[in-house]
């Protein structure tokens, strides 16, 4: 075994880093990750990219502000499928954490769909409590290129920020 260490970095994610997000959902996805970061240029949300010295992004997550007032809502997380469990989903949490605290807020809250126990474990690892259950829905595009609704049940998890 060959152990690599890349040294990485969270920027704020832009326009131009959508082509090579690909592997983070379709084309429906990242038109609505677009969209994300025009409200990002309001201040109402931060989309980061986690980069090597590539600075070509292998993990990305946004952080909505106005979802619950006080509190940084994690979302649309997601490491390169390649590179999962090793310690990019770790940095890009901590990363949003950080951007959360900076703007004086002391709470950070995610959804995790029922069914990504490997997600749910590194939220509980990084000292997210569950508390509430809610369904879920948001419109995905199959695979012949239509948009279908899809529908799951997700666990919401919080963690007071120090």
């Amino acid at each position: 075994m060959i152990n690599v260490v890349l040294k990485l970095s969270a920027r704020d994610l832009v326009h131009a880093d959508l082509p090579s997000c690909g592997w983070s959902g379709s084309d429906h996805h990242l038109a609505g990750v677009a969209e994300q970061l025009n409200r990002a240029r309001a201040g109402e949300v931060d989309y980061l990219a986690v980069c090597p010295a590539t600075d070509i992004p292998v993990a990305k997550g946004g952080i909505d502000y106005q979802v619950k007032e006080g509190v940084g809502t994690l979302w649309q997380l997601a490491v390169h499928p390649a590179l999962q469990s090793c310690g990019i989903g770790t940095f890009l949490v901590e990363s949003a954490e950080l951007r959360i605290r900076n703007r004086g807020l002391q709470q950070a809250e995610l959804a995790v769909e029922e069914g990504n126990p490997r997600a749910r474990a590194l939220y509980e690892r990084l000292g997210y409590a569950a508390y509430d259950r809610r369904p879920d829905s948001w419109d995905e595009q199959a695979p012949d290129g239509s948009l279908r609704r899809y529908e799951t049940m997700c666990t919401w998890m919080r963690k007071e920020l120090s």
